[in-house]
């Protein structure tokens, strides 16, 4: 089987309820997975693709976002289970715990839901090799 993963989204924002909770949540995530903050202000931080504002930021326009599912890439299953624990601990709530699933062979993912009840999975696809391991993209 081979995945064809691209840039398919940009970037996604989520306009939560109670951003230092979700700044704990999603930090303790993100250092699992080997991602950095970008940055952050009083009202928003992003890390990659995620940018994550208060309903009081500029950026929000006063409404929350609602209920999303979107999945992290984990490098393998011990990455899927710290995942999970680091959530976990930083206030995530379980939908999931680590395990194979029925969508292709090798498919280990756990479920997480956010201070906001965002679903969020964390996924290793099973042994492959990337082309690459990041986009640049340089102006």
């Amino acid at each position: 089987m081979e995945l064809y993963r691209g840039r398919l989204i940009d970037h996604i924002q989520l306009v939560v309820r109670d951003l230092p909770a979700s700044r704990r949540f999603y930090g303790a995530i993100f250092e699992v997975l080997g991602i950095p903050i970008g940055g952050e202000a009083d009202d928003y931080f992003w890390a990659d693709e995620l940018f994550i504002s208060s309903v009081d930021s500029r950026a929000a326009l006063g409404a929350l976002t609602g209920r999303h599912h979107f999945a992290f890439q984990a490098k393998d299953r011990a990455m899927v289970d710290a995942f999970y624990q680091a959530g976990l601990a930083a206030s995530g709530k379980d939908n999931g715990a680590p395990g194979e699933r029925r969508y292709h062979p090798g498919y280990y993912a756990c479920f997480l839901l956010d201070p906001d009840g965002n679903n969020v999975e964390a996924v290793f696809h099973g042994e492959a090799r990337r082309s690459a391991a990041a986009v640049e993209i340089s102006f």
